[in-house]
């Protein structure tokens, strides 16, 4: 099952059984819908949207005429689409934390001393979100990541050192719920253990290396971002074609540069370690 369809499907059922009295039926709803769409979702007709967030026909309505009318999407008649205004949601975020505008200057520094693209992301559930990015000109991905993408975390370096500084009881959920793990490359790790293994092995050494597990003939290295509470709250990585650099060349040549910045940043946060 799509992703997106997955995470509609968990907000849906929220809204069946709310927790509480304090849980508001009617933002779950909206929010369910604004998440419905995607990349490879770009409109929904009334329903598709009903139909992917588990809403009634006349309660996906509802949502997005409401939306509509507040400029957080448009309609042809037929075919429902988000507006630019719904990116005033993340940017709510990315503005609120700091955490972009604190990175972004050091991130240009550090693309400039290495010459290979540098990005910021943060946990959310069992993805990474991308909040701040600066590319170079060469194209290490297929897919085109901009601020808001998303990634599988136990398929990134960012995620893996995001992931081991999770409490053991939170990391055995996610690796519970992503299993089977899906095989991506020849080289992606999809044995649990091993995979609990290296995670593990990340939080010891304070850094993750990943080798084309994610994408044929991209390698990246990742090291942690901590807040003044020590707290590792994004991952910073470099991505490099697999021919340029070997998995020795990363770790003496770009890590130590990419571990300098990842300290001024958490510095700049407030962390003393």
């Amino acid at each position: 099952m799509p992703e997106v369809d997955v995470m509609a499907e968990q907000l849906s059922t929220q809204t069946i059984e709310p927790p509480d009295r304090d849980y508001i039926q009617s933002l779950a709803k909206g929010l369910a819908v604004i998440e419905a769409f995607g990349a490879h979702r770009p409109t929904l007709t009334l329903s598709e949207a009903a139909r992917l967030t588990g809403l009634s026909r006349a309660a996906a309505r509802r949502v997005l005429i409401t939306l509509e009318r507040l400029g957080y999407c448009e309609s042809d008649g037929r075919l429902f689409q988000l507006r630019p205004k719904v990116l005033n949601l993340g940017f709510a975020y990315l503005h609120g934390s700091g955490l972009s505008a604190l990175a972004q200057p050091l991130m240009i520094e550090l693309v400039n001393e290495v010459k290979e693209s540098c990005s910021v992301a943060v946990l959310d559930g069992s993805d990474i979100v991308y909040v701040a990015r600066v590319p170079t000109q060469h194209r290490i991905m297929t897919i085109n990541l901009t601020l808001g993408s998303r990634l599988p975390a136990h398929l990134t370096s960012m995620g893996r050192v995001l992931l081991a500084d999770l409490p053991a009881y939170q990391l055995e959920t996610l690796l519970t719920n992503i299993t089977p793990i899906e095989r991506r490359t020849g080289y992606t790790m999809t044995e649990p253990q091993r995979l609990r293994e290296e995670i593990q092995r990340v939080g010891q050494q304070g850094y993750a290396i990943l080798d084309q597990e994610l994408e044929p003939g991209l390698r990246s290295v990742a090291a942690p971002i901590r807040d003044a509470s020590g707290r590792v709250i994004a991952g910073i990585n470099i991505g490099v074609q697999a021919s340029r650099y070997s998995l020795a060349q990363m770790q003496s040549k770009l890590l130590p540069s990419l571990q300098q910045c990842a300290n001024e940043i958490s510095r700049a946060l407030g962390a003393t370690q």
